[in-house]
C-alpha cells in the first residue's frame, strides 16, 4: 500500500467519526477545506468496515420518481440514507425515463450520497423493453449462452450493442465527476433471472467479465466501483466468482438466514481485505447485529419493503445509531454544487 493511499484510508477513517460541518454538502472537489486529500468512494467504505455501516435504500419504479424511497427515509427520520441506489430497468415508461433516473444519480452525488446503479434488464434475445415475467424471469438455452458469451455470436453482439447504450449514460457520469457503484447481473445464483444460477468459469461469471471488459476497455468508463453480489439462498460463491480482478466490493442479498452468522463466516474469507456490504435487504439489520458483524460497510434496504417489513420505530432505532452513516456525515467525494434542498429537471436529457 502505497503512503498516499495509506493517508487517504486514515482520513476516510477519521472523517466518519467527525460530526458534519455546516454547508459539507456544497464542497467543491478536490481537497477539503484544510487543504487535504478528499478518499475515494472505494477508499472510504474500505476505511470503515469493522467501525459503521452505510445507510442505504432502493429507488426502484418509477424512475420517473428516482427519489421516492429515498425522501420517504428523510421523512420519517429526518436524514438521508447515506447510498442512494437506482435502477436501469425494463418498463416501457422506465426506460423513457432513464434520463430521470440518471440525473438524479448525479444529483444525489452532488448533494453527498454515495450511488448505485443496478440492472434489472432485458435478456439480450429480447427487446429492450419487456415483461418481468418471461422477460427479466427468463432463462436462455445452453446454445443462447454459448452464442450470448462467444465473441460475435448474434447475442453476444445484441448484448454489446444494448452496452453501448448503458455505455451512454455511465460516460455521463463519469464526465460529470460521479463515482458509481455499478453492480450488473445482481444475485447471481438466483436461477430465476435470465443471468443467473449458471456455475462455474463459463457461466455467470463470464457474463459479468465480459461486461466489465467491455464497458472498460471498449468503451472506456473510469469511475465505476464494481460490485459482484450474491443471495442467501446457496453456499456455493466461488462458482460464481468472476476474478478478483474483476471486483472491488462483495455485496450479499438477505431474504432468507443471511442475517445468522454463519453466513457471515461464510463470507469473510471470500471478501478477503476487500470491502464487504449487504446488497439488499427486506428486515434491516439491527445496530447489535452490525456491531457484533462489524464488516458490513453499508447495508441497502429494498425500496417499498423498508416501510412494510420493518416498523417506523426499527426503521428509526437504526438510523439514529451512532453506528450508521446517514449523508451528511459521508466526506467529500467530489463536487457538491447543489444546494440540500436541490431537485433537477427529470423530463429528460
Amino acid at each position: 500500500m502505497t503512503s498516499g493511499r495509506s493517508t487517504a484510508l486514515a482520513l476516510a477513517a477519521a472523517a466518519v467519526l467527525a460530526p458534519a460541518s455546516p454547508g459539507a454538502g456544497d464542497r467543491a472537489p478536490g481537497p477539503d477545506g484544510a487543504g487535504r486529500a478528499v478518499p475515494t468512494v472505494l477508499e472510504y467504505l474500505q476505511a470503515i468496515g469493522g467501525r459503521c455501516t452505510v445507510a442505504g435504500i432502493h429507488n426502484r419504479e418509477p424512475n420517473s420518481r428516482p427519489d421516492l424511497q429515498t425522501n420517504r427515509i428523510h421523512d420519517l427520520v429526518g436524514r438521508y440514507p447515506g447510498l442512494w441506489s437506482g435502477d436501469f430497468l425494463f418498463k416501457g415508461e422506465d426506460v423513457n425515463s432513464r434520463w430521470a433516473m440518471i440525473h438524479e444519480c448525479r444529483n444525489q452525488w452532488d448533494r453527498g450520497s454515495i450511488v448505485q446503479l443496478m440492472m434489472h434488464v432485458a435478456p439480450p434475445n429480447q427487446p429492450e423493453v419487456c415483461a418481468w415475467e418471461g422477460g427479466v424471469l427468463s432463462h436462455l438455452s445452453d446454445p443462447e449462452w454459448s452464442d450470448l458469451t462467444t465473441d460475435g455470436g448474434a447475442l453476444n453482439r445484441a448484448w454489446k450493442s444494448r452496452l453501448d447504450g448503458y455505455a451512454a449514460y455511465l460516460a455521463y457520469l463519469r464526465d460529470s465527476g460521479v463515482e458509481v457503484l455499478f453492480r450488473p447481473f445482481h444475485e447471481m445464483n438466483q436461477g430465476k433471472f435470465w443471468w443467473g444460477g449458471r456455475r462455474g468459469p463459463g457461466g455467470t461469471a463470464r457474463l459479468y467479465r465480459l461486461t466489465r471488459d467491455y464497458l472498460t476497455r471498449e468503451k472506456g468508463l473510469t469511475r465505476l466501483v464494481w460490485v459482484w453480489d450474491m443471495q442467501d439462498m446457496s453456499r456455493d460463491f466461488q462458482d460464481y466468482n468472476p476474478g478478483s480482478g474483476y471486483w472491488d466490493i462483495f455485496a450479499f442479498d438477505v431474504y432468507g438466514d443471511g442475517y445468522d452468522r454463519s453466513w457471515y463466516d461464510y463470507i469473510l474469507p471470500i471478501a478477503g481485505g476487500k470491502p464487504m456490504a449487504i446488497g439488499e435487504c427486506a428486515r434491516l439489520p439491527t445496530a447489535a447485529l452490525l456491531a457484533s458483524q462489524p464488516r458490513w460497510c453499508f447495508f441497502m434496504s429494498w425500496a417499498e419493503l423498508t416501510f412494510t417489513d420493518n416498523s417506523r420505530e426499527q426503521i428509526m432505532d437504526l438510523y439514529r445509531s451512532p453506528r450508521i452513516v446517514t449523508r451528511e456525515r459521508l466526506p467529500a467525494f467530489g463536487r457538491r454544487a447543489a444546494p440540500p434542498d436541490s431537485r433537477v429537471d427529470t423530463s429528460g436529457r
